[in-house]
């Protein structure tokens, strides 16, 4: 299992960034990948980014250029560096990361969520 703790959300002006944490503990060593989602009330929850552990990168197409995913092995910590921040991207991030479980099942895991708020 994985335990995901995250941080860094909050308000601010559009056009502001925002910095977003998550700290993993657990089954650190069977992590697949580490991603970023969103959701607001009345949505489904939108991938934002995701990393593999090869290191390639995704992002949808509403954040690319703006948003970076970003990975600290030593602290066990991934990051959404979110810059150039627009009303519509208000929403709750979850911290997401999936383990190899065996046979090439991936388990999901999810953070709590944070409240990101960005005023027009």
């Amino acid at each position: 299992q994985v335990q995901l703790v995250e941080s860094g959300g909050g308000l601010v002006q559009a056009g502001g960034s925002l910095r977003l944490s998550c700290v993993a503990s657990g089954s650190i060593s069977r992590i697949n990948s580490v991603g970023w989602y969103r959701q607001v009330p009345g949505k489904q929850r939108e991938l934002v980014a995701r990393a593999i552990i090869n290191n390639s990168t995704k992002y949808s197409d509403s954040v690319k250029g703006r948003f970076t995913i970003s990975r600290d092995n030593a602290k066990n910590t991934v990051y959404l560096q979110m810059t150039n921040l627009r009303p519509e991207d208000t929403a709750v991030y979850y911290c997401y990361v999936d383990l190899r479980e065996g046979l090439g099942v991936l388990k999901p895991y999810w953070g709590q969520g944070t409240q990101v708020t960005v005023s027009s």
